[in-house]
């Protein structure tokens, strides 16, 4: 069965709507790498396979230090404009803007013919089941050839440069819509006008990403956690995994064939809502580990959690307890996504 997005409403009223868009034009960095030698620069700062991408695909990767923690996660897409749009978060605005235009300026003094330019844009987020059928009223292009991760720029109700690409931070079919900020209000409004299409804001989109099991960083990800420990090792390219040219790799790779100290799990219970900061602890009742996002399932009708725990105790199904309001419950150790993704793929 396809889900339906979940808003949810003050007071406790949830309204059940096919669609839903947000508008995040503070939540996010947009870049733009140009230059012949974009991909090797790119490449030298993040553990993904850009040299592998189409033209107009995108890869979700990570910013790593030599430390093997994660600095970020982050969209890199290989525009057929020729150069790479970059898409990280917000919070991380400092030290990924510093990050890129210290090794553009490295290669730069090596003589390497790379750039950067920071754009200016908003990004609306348009996400759930008939999200493509309501912007397909407003675009030209056959959506149906645009699958996950791919992307395109085109008019939008009117607005001329919009970058459209196949995804979102809901586990859902969407489109994330990088909109030149003067048209932003244009383009929500006209998003708005659909009956389809409702408000949703940072509450509901966290229920929907957790479902999903993806992310949060700061909560489940940091410079403490390498991409294995995050469960995250399918961001590690193959040829980048032999080469162990990326930053961290001495500490990462050999992660892939070894046990690691901690691994972030899915977590299940039915008593009280787990958050972050709750305490995991084993059978016996010693803490082994901490929950770091947690909520409600609207979908599921029962309370899921990511956290970290020992390797020995992530195998699914294994019973734990965690402790929330000073009392403990049982838990299990779940496969994520909890909730089925739902992403759009070419058949």
């Amino acid at each position: 069965m396809q889900r339906t997005v979940s808003v949810v409403a003050p007071l406790g009223f949830r309204l059940q709507a096919q669609s839903l868009v947000q508008s995040r034009p503070l939540s996010c960095v947009q870049t733009k790498i140009f230059g012949c030698d974009r991909v090797k620069l790119m490449e030298s700062i993040v553990v993904g396979d850009i040299a592998e991408l189409r033209p107009n695909q995108g890869i979700l990767s990570l910013f790593t230090n030599e430390a093997g923690g994660i600095l970020d996660d982050l969209i890199v897409t290989n525009t057929s404009e020729g150069h790479l749009y970059v898409v990280s978060n917000a919070g991380c605005w400092d030290k990924d803007l510093a990050l890129m235009q210290d090794k553009v300026k490295e290669f730069q003094n090596r003589g390497n013919d790379v750039g950067l330019e920071v754009v200016d844009n908003a990004l609306l987020a348009l996400q759930g089941p008939t999200a493509a059928q309501v912007l397909q009223a407003g675009v030209t292009d056959d959506l149906r050839k645009l699958s996950f991760m791919t992307s395109a720029v085109m008019e939008v109700f009117g607005v001329s440069g919009c970058r459209v690409t196949r995804c979102g931070y809901t586990g859902e079919d969407g489109v994330e819509i990088s909109v030149p900020a003067a048209g932003a209000v244009h383009l929500a409004s006209a998003l708005l006008k659909n009956p389809e299409v409702k408000l949703a804001g940072l509450a509901a989109r966290d229920s929907l990403r957790l479902e999903a099991g993806l992310c949060l960083y700061g909560n489940d990800i940091d410079e403490q956690t390498t991409p294995v420990e995050g469960s995250l090792s399918w961001t590690l390219g193959k040829r980048r995994r032999t080469a162990m040219d990326f930053p961290g790799a001495k500490i990462i790779v050999p992660q892939l064939k070894g046990e690691v100290q901690k691994r972030r799990v899915g977590l299940i219970c039915e008593g009280a809502p787990m958050r972050a900061h709750s305490p995991i602890l084993s059978t016996e009742g010693t803490v082994i580990g901490t929950v770091t996002s947690g909520c409600p399932s609207p979908s599921l009708k029962k309370n899921v959690a990511m956290g970290y725990v020992p390797f020995k105790y992530s195998r699914p199904g294994t019973q734990l307890l965690v402790e929330v309001r000073r009392k403990q419950q049982m838990t299990v150790v779940s496969k994520m996504p909890f909730v089925p993704t739902n992403y759009y793929t070419l058949k």
